[in-house]
């Protein structure tokens, strides 16, 4: 064989034998944690504090009885929003990362739209519609939407710059949007299927609902996810889903992940 084609052959060759093998898929049915890590996994919360104090209470009943575990607390995001108690409930999280070492709280789509709210009213007026009036009212802020004027929406921004503690805007721009632990990718939304899980994008894990709940293949990542409101907790071969819509069903969802177990608490 002539040297120049010799070397195409072998230039094709090395191409395949170094293309890199396709990522590992990764079933509900066989998703595990850690040895040794037990996490609690809590949906979306929605200003509705008295749920969350009731649930923190029988997470830590429950880790008396798993005291061989490390366990960890996992919030999936929408801490604000249509619930009366925003501010306490960012209350409640603040102490509880002071008191605890792994407490990993995630950035749901309504503490992004708070966000762009402080950044420009204006533009980020929509906020108001969703919820955001009752986190204006657990900030002290009265604001009637049927009355709204440019006016009054930006007066608004004003006064929860104003009346929002320097911790719980710290706490709300410093969100992280994913974590992984184990088989599990934990975020608010979900992910958009056909793209690596490295290779995400910010707005489809806190916006993303119908591409990625009806996609029926497995990830590299079981995902753990809020944001779309169920009767009940579900769990598919790729996901688990456990926004359970507590600000109005008064049900505030914990999943719980031990070696292969999944449990809801």
């Amino acid at each position: 064989m002539p040297l120049t084609r010799l070397n195409r052959f072998i230039s094709r060759r090395s191409t395949v034998e170094t293309e890199p093998a396709p990522p590992v898929q990764v079933s509900v049915s066989a998703a595990g944690m850690p040895n040794g890590q037990r996490a609690y996994v809590i949906g979306d919360v929605h200003g509705r504090r008295d749920l969350l104090a009731s649930l923190l209470a029988r997470i830590a009943k429950d880790r008396t009885q798993h005291e061989d575990a490390e366990t960890h607390l996992i919030f999936l995001g929408d801490y604000v929003d249509r619930g009366p108690g925003s501010s306490d409930v960012i209350d409640m999280l603040l102490d509880l990362k002071r008191s605890e070492k792994n407490v990993i709280t995630l950035k749901g789509n309504h503490e992004s739209a708070m966000m762009s709210f402080l950044q420009d009213p204006m533009k980020g007026k929509r906020w108001l519609h969703y919820g955001g009036d009752a986190t204006l009212r657990s900030y002290g802020i009265d604001l009637v939407l049927a009355e709204l004027t440019e006016e009054k929406i930006r007066k608004a921004g004003q006064k929860l710059k104003k009346n929002l503690p320097d911790s719980h805007l710290q706490f709300i721009s410093s969100l992280e949007a994913s974590h992984v632990m184990g088989d599990y990718l934990f975020v608010h939304a979900g992910i958009e299927p056909g793209r690596p899980i490295d290779d995400q994008k910010e707005h489809d894990l806190l916006w993303i609902r119908d591409d990625f709940l009806e996609h029926t293949g497995l990830f590299e990542k079981v995902i753990v996810h809020g944001h779309s409101i169920i009767p009940e907790p579900e769990f598919k071969e790729n996901r688990i889903g456990i926004d359970t819509g507590a600000f109005y069903s008064n049900v505030l969802t914990c999943l719980v992940l031990e070696g292969d177990s999944k449990e809801i608490l």
